[in-house]
């Protein structure tokens, strides 16, 4: 450690101002005399010490009067020789002197010596004759004063000294005192005569306190006693010094400022170096307030602690350093100055590698001049200025600690990072580096697991600045975070959550349309909208994905295009959702697992486009719509009820031709379909609608040898045989000549025949009850024996019926009763034919007994079937009574005739056969006339038409009139 004593002599020395001063002085003389400085005048363009060595002094010549000072002094020194007057030459003399003295500044100024020392001899020379000739003279004090002067300026100082020491000691009052007192002190400190320099100093001070030597004496009486080691002493007048330049002065760099002059901003500078000094030689900073006694000084004060705290920065002394300008800020926590001298504090700590202290420094700089600090309300232009550096400080604070939570993952360390980050932008919201710092806040907190606040800020800095560096990716990261809250989270709590999240993907969306991460958002928030259940909003968004340019990634359209149907087929717009189905399946690779889903799900679409269309009640569309679901997915589950559904809306159309084709393809490509039943049926109605009867019978027949278990069943299945049995019948009775499609051609009708027959035969072994069917079945059978010339098969199907209606008991019926009257009828027909047969031929009487006995046969059998009371059949059997009687009449008149009968005998024998045939012809009257009497019942058959036929021969007066009208004219007259 260097001693006081040291430190002293190592102090620099005070630029002398003796040179500076006789320039000056210099510049008040003029040819004919000194008339000296006006007090306090510094003009502003004087020499400076600094630059005295270097400045050239050039006198211009005055153009209306050139000046010669040799010419001057050869013509005094012409005049002292011839003239005698004692007072004249004396203002001559001393004449002579001043222009001794200017000729030599300018001789200087031109031609400086080698030597760099003026020669002011002739000038001493003239000053000393002058005195010599002169002791006594009242205005000596100024010659004595230049006379110093020259010597001053010509290097003589002791000299000079002795001469000034003359002058103050002679003449005490006169008016050079001040300047004499100062440049004896000038000269008494170059020769380190410090007390005496001292003493001289304090004297001027003592004079005129506005004089132009009082703030330079002042500032060498600092340095007087500095140099003597009276360094409070030294510092009192340093002080003073300084209260005249820069009380007031607020520029921050006094080298800037246009309040003081060259010369006064090196004095400041100088003064404000040596203060540093003594007090660094003293307590430091502790010995700084027992100088700050005035509110003048205290408008400086703040320099002061910078000059020492930089002195101490040279020195290497960063602790003391720090600790004098946080001495200020801690004594003055209000002044304008105090933040900037705690942020030197903040700065030193840092370079010197004090982490600790700069760190609390910084915390400590915020606190007081933050926001909220009570610095801001007690000098509001002082915090202005401050706050840059709280700025930087909650900058680096919060970056410091997210550094070291980054490195420790302490939780504490997050939350301290996350509070100055925060407590930034509380105070610098509007700030351009707001966004960054909020986006750094976002991560902090992410980091930390705060993934909820963590969206918040990442919401904060992408949409609530201006478009900034970090927008889109701060946007992105909320994404991240709404995830990364997610994880772990299911039930009731999660959906509040997803949607959280979709809103924020859509906000990103909205405003980064064009960055390549928008496909992807947008494509998950359709996703995830889906999953809430949100239809509606996920099919918006899938449709804005499907709309990006450039286009999204193939994945990307895939799942919009499957979201767009899914949606679409969930709210019943199923023409939409197979339009997208189908861009879902041209995006999937061909052994894609989910290509079978898809499919049935394209298929689907399709297929309720049928049913809506059916609902509708267009069943054209509805069957359109299900065959193409053949078409758009062939391999589907479902092409099996949209093939079926198409036939059956192609049934509503009554389509025949269609429906039938549909169906027959249905019956090939799934025989083993629950559905074959309906399809047989619905084959059935459309060929029968097309009468087609030979395949609608086909497709009843199926019906009818389907298996069955059930009641239900097997009345189907009865009805159904029937139904095939009359279609087959029918189709034999169509029009032999007919080609029309559809129809059976002349080969057909046999064979048709023999499928009704056959079919009638089943039914009849199948279910020989209840009686009328089968009664009606023996009837069918008995008609298609009849067509086919089977009068075996038909007599035998005809007795069936008889006997079955007869044996029917409670279970006949009207229909029952009908047949079997007919049956009746037809059975009296081979007993007819039998009478018919028996011929009245000799024998006569015998063939007459048979005929007879055959006849009592038929009618019989009629009877019979007139007994059923039917009226068809007993019209019929009333109608072959008669013409029974009739024919046996007949058969009497016209029977074969005895032979060898004579004339007489054959009449007689006519008349007697007359007689008895007139019996029958009145029977077959009253029974025709039986018969046409039904008339007024409503029975008009043909065998009551026969009757009336028959009566008109019998009884032609009566029944076989002519109707005759006569014409009548009508005239008008």
């Amino acid at each position: 450690m260097r001693t006081s004593r040291e430190r002293l002599l190592l102090a620099p020395r005070p630029r002398t101002l003796a040179v500076l001063l006789l320039v000056q002085s210099l510049g008040a003389c003029s040819m004919f005399g000194w008339h000296g400085s006006k007090p306090g005048a510094t003009p502003d363009n004087a020499p400076t010490i600094q630059s005295l060595s270097k400045r050239e002094i050039v006198i211009e010549p005055d153009p209306g009067i050139p000046a010669d000072e040799d010419k001057a002094i050869a013509a005094y020194r012409n005049f002292l020789a011839v003239t005698p007057e004692a007072d004249k030459r004396a203002e001559a003399q001393r004449r002579l002197g001043d222009l001794a003295m200017a000729s030599a500044d300018n001789a200087n100024a031109a031609n400086p010596t080698p030597s760099g020392t003026p020669d002011y001899t002739a000038a001493i020379a003239q000053y000393r004759d002058y005195l010599k000739t002169y002791p006594n003279d009242p205005t000596n004090d100024r010659v004595i004063y230049q006379l110093a002067r020259a010597q001053e300026q010509g290097g003589h100082l002791e000299e000079a000294l002795a001469t000034l020491d003359l002058l103050v000691a002679k003449y005490p009052q006169t008016r050079y005192r001040d300047e004499a007192q100062f440049r004896r002190g000038e000269l008494l400190f170059t020769l380190r005569q410090y007390p005496k320099a001292e003493q001289a100093y304090t004297l001027v001070l003592g004079g005129d306190k506005l004089g132009t030597f009082h703030e330079r004496a002042l500032y060498m009486q600092g340095w007087s006693r500095f140099k003597q080691g009276n360094l409070e002493e030294a510092l009192g007048s340093f002080f003073g010094a300084l209260d005249g330049k820069i009380v007031g002065i607020k520029d921050d760099d006094l080298d800037k400022s246009e309040a003081l002059t060259r010369a006064d901003k090196e004095l400041v500078d100088d003064t404000l170096r040596v203060i540093g000094i003594s007090l660094a030689n003293l307590k430091g900073a502790e010995s700084i307030p027992a100088y700050i006694t005035s509110n003048d000084r205290r408008s400086y004060e703040f320099r002061v602690y910078q000059q020492l705290g930089q002195l101490y920065l040279k020195q290497e002394r960063p602790k003391d350093a720090a600790d004098t300008y946080a001495g200020f800020a801690r004594l003055n926590p209000l002044d304008a100055q105090a933040p900037a001298m705690q942020a030197q504090v903040i700065a030193i700590d840092q370079d010197a590698g004090f982490d600790q202290l700069a760190l609390a420094a910084k915390k400590d700089y915020v606190a007081q001049y933050g926001l909220d600090g009570e610095f801001r309300k007690a000098n509001p232009e002082g915090w202005e200025h401050a706050q840059p550096l709280v700025k930087t400080a909650l900058a680096e604070l919060a970056q410091r600690y997210h550094s070291q939570a980054q490195k420790t993952k302490a939780q504490a360390d997050y939350v301290e990072a996350a509070k100055w980050y925060r407590a930034w932008l509380a105070e610098f919201g509007s700030d351009p580096e707001a966004p960054e710092n909020n986006f750094l806040l976002a991560e902090v907190l992410y980091e930390s697991g705060q993934f909820a606040a963590s969206a918040v800020e990442y919401e904060k800095t992408a949409y609530e600045y201006p478009t900034h560096p970090h927008s889109a990716d701060a946007g992105y990261s909320a994404l991240l975070a709404h995830a990364a809250e997610q994880k772990g989270v299911s039930g009731d709590a999660l959906a509040p959550m997803q949607r959280a999240g979709v809103d924020s993907e859509l906000r990103f969306a909205a405003a980064f349309p064009a960055d390549s991460r928008t496909p992807a958002v947008l494509t998950n928030a359709a996703d995830t909208l889906f999953k809430l259940h949100d239809n509606e909003r996920a099919a918006s968004v899938a449709e804005q994905v499907l709309a990006l340019q450039p286009p999204a990634t193939p994945a990307q359209r895939r799942v919009a295009w499957t979201l767009v149907a899914h949606t679409s087929f969930e709210a019943g717009q199923f023409d939409r959702a197979e339009k997208a189905y189908g861009e879902v399946l041209a995006l999937a690779p061909a052994n894609d697992p989910a290509r079978g889903e898809l499919t049935e799900r394209l298929a689907a679409s399709i297929y309720k486009q049928g049913e809506q269309a059916r609902t509708a009640g267009d069943n054209k569309a509805a069957a359109e719509s299900f065959a193409r679901v053949a078409v758009a997915a062939p391999g589907s589950a479902i092409r099996e009820n949209a093939e079926y559904d198409a036939a059956a809306s192609l049934i509503a159309l009554k389509d025949w031709a269609g429906a039938t084709k549909t169906l027959e393809g249905f019956r090939q490509h799934y025989p083993k379909s629950p559905l074959q039943p309906e399809v047989t049926a619905r084959l059935a109605l459309a060929y029968g609608e097309q009468q087609q009867w030979a395949p609608a019978a086909a497709q009843y027949e199926r019906i009818a040898l389907a298996p069955t278990t059930t009641p239900e069943g097997a009345t189907r299945a009865r009805a159904a045989l029937w139904q095939a049995a009359t279609l087959y019948e029918r189709a034999a009775a169509s029009d032999p000549d007919s080609v029309k499609a559809g129809k059976p051609r002349p080969a057909d009708a046999a064979a048709n025949r023999a499928l009704a027959a056959k079919d009638y035969d089943r039914y009849l072994k199948q279910y020989p009850s209840p009686l009328e069917p089968a009664v009606e079945a023996h009837w069918r059978l008995a008609q298609l024996a009849h067509i086919d010339g089977n009068a075996a098969v038909e007599s035998a199907q005809m007795h069936a019926i008889f006997v079955a209606d007869q044996n029917g008991g409670a279970a006949r019926t009207n229909r029952t009763r009908t047949l079997g009257a007919m049956a009746a009828l037809d059975a009296a027909q081979p007993v007819l034919e039998a009478y018919q047969k028996v011929a009245l031929v000799e024998p006569l009487a015998k063939n007459l007994n048979l005929k007879k006995a055959k006849m009592q046969d038929a009618l019989k059998a009629y009877a019979v079937a007139s007994d059923y009371g039917v009226a068809e059949v007993t019209t019929a059997a009333t109608y072959r009574v008669a013409a029974l009687y009739q024919d046996f009449a007949k058969s009497l008149t016209t029977s074969q005739r005895p032979k060898k009968l004579s004339k007489l005998e054959l009449e007689q024998y006519n008349e007697l056969l007359e007689e008895q045939a007139d019996p029958y012809v009145e029977k077959a009257i009253a029974l025709h006339g039986i018969n046409a009497s039904r008339t007024t019942q409503g029975i008009y058959d043909e065998w009551v038409k026969k009757s009336f036929d028959a009566l008109k021969t019998l009884q032609p007066a009566r029944y076989n009139k002519t109707e005759h009208s006569e014409a009548t004219v009508d005239a008008i007259r």
